[in-house]
């Protein structure tokens, strides 16, 4: 960790001690008044579970209660996004979900909830680069220039499987598209977990994917890493060379999971929860599965969770109109 992110989280933490003022107890008094649960709205096996699970176990021990992740996957984490947003504000319930949420109001152009007023954001947790994994037993390719060659010679032959459509996995194949003009076939599944289960299993030939899902299965030479969407390459994999290398500079993608708490959550439960998830990042053995997972650490404050949303938010819709993106 570098002295300024050291001080950036020495400051995160004194701005989280600073909340324990005596009013705030008095207006969480009773809180927790049970296990809290977090809805993660996709299948068990993707990212979102990779570190939520432990943080929420770190947050609860924390806490002195249970944090259960309860997953309610399906179109894009749209549908468990929506039962989130109608759940009593109560302090009980929070929205524990991803970069995903913010394309879709660009997708889905009859959401009934709105992600900036329906929630209210807590922090980001984790942030993992993209990368593009293929099965080699279907894409007789080496490198990310081969696979540029290849599907250009072979067009709309060569698939790729993403967590759903409207997802960041979807997105970042057609921004890649966009960037290399090639032709490409979407195959979207229901979550990252059963998407990355068909393509170990042969039945798809690539993904675009956080390193979260990836990192473990390329290590293992059961997928073959081409290319990390960065504008530098990673530690992790230092010898995967960039968007820029490859010859398309502005596919620049980062899966990026964050925690809402649902909007009207009485403020100080709010600055509690995510005074709490600040210190669960300092623990050694959230670090160690981050580090593990090629990830970031999270725990930037609130109001900049909240801009960075709203970045997010007016880049997706951007490349959803020059792909002419469409739900069927």
């Amino acid at each position: 960790m570098t002295y300024r992110t050291s001080r950036r989280r020495a400051l995160q933490l004194g701005l989280a001690a600073s909340l324990a003022t005596p009013g705030m107890a008095r207006a969480q008094q009773g809180w927790p008044s049970g296990p809290i649960t977090w809805i993660n709205p996709f299948p068990a096996g993707g990212g979102t579970d990779v570190f939520a699970r432990p943080l929420a176990a770190q947050v609860g021990e924390q806490l002195g209660v249970q944090i259960l992740i309860d997953n309610k996957g399906g179109a894009g984490g749209t549908v468990g996004a929506s039962q989130a947003a109608k759940m009593k504000p109560d302090g009980q319930t929070f929205l524990v979900g991803a970069v995903h949420h913010t394309i879709a109001p660009s997708i889905y152009k009859t959401l009934d909830y709105d992600l900036e007023k329906n929630f209210e954001p807590i922090t980001m947790i984790a942030l993992v680069p993209q990368v593009i994994s293929i099965n080699p037993n279907r894409v007789p390719v080496k490198t990310a220039a081969e696979l540029v060659e290849y599907v250009k010679k072979n067009p709309g032959k060569v698939n790729y499987a993403s967590a759903g459509a409207g997802t960041a996995h979807h997105l970042a194949g057609e921004l890649f598209k966009l960037e290399t003009k090639t032709d490409i076939v979407h195959v979207p599944y229901r979550g990252a977990g059963p998407a990355m289960q068909d393509l170990l299993a042969g039945n798809a030939d690539m993904m675009f994917d956080g390193m979260g899902t990836s990192a473990q299965q390329i290590k293992a030479g059961k997928l073959l890493g081409l290319a990390v969407a960065t504008p530098k390459r990673t530690a992790e994999f230092p010898d995967m060379p960039t968007a820029a290398e490859i010859g398309a500079p502005n596919w620049i993608v980062s899966t990026w999971y964050g925690l809402w708490a649902i909007k009207g959550t009485p403020q100080p439960i709010v600055d509690r929860m995510y005074q709490e998830i600040v210190k669960a990042l300092q623990s050694p053995r959230l670090q160690a599965i981050w580090k593990e997972q090629t990830a970031q650490l999270g725990g930037e404050t609130p109001q900049e969770f909240a801009k960075r949303i709203r970045a997010e938010i007016e880049k997706w819709q951007k490349v959803v109109d020059a792909a002419g993106v469409k739900l069927d």
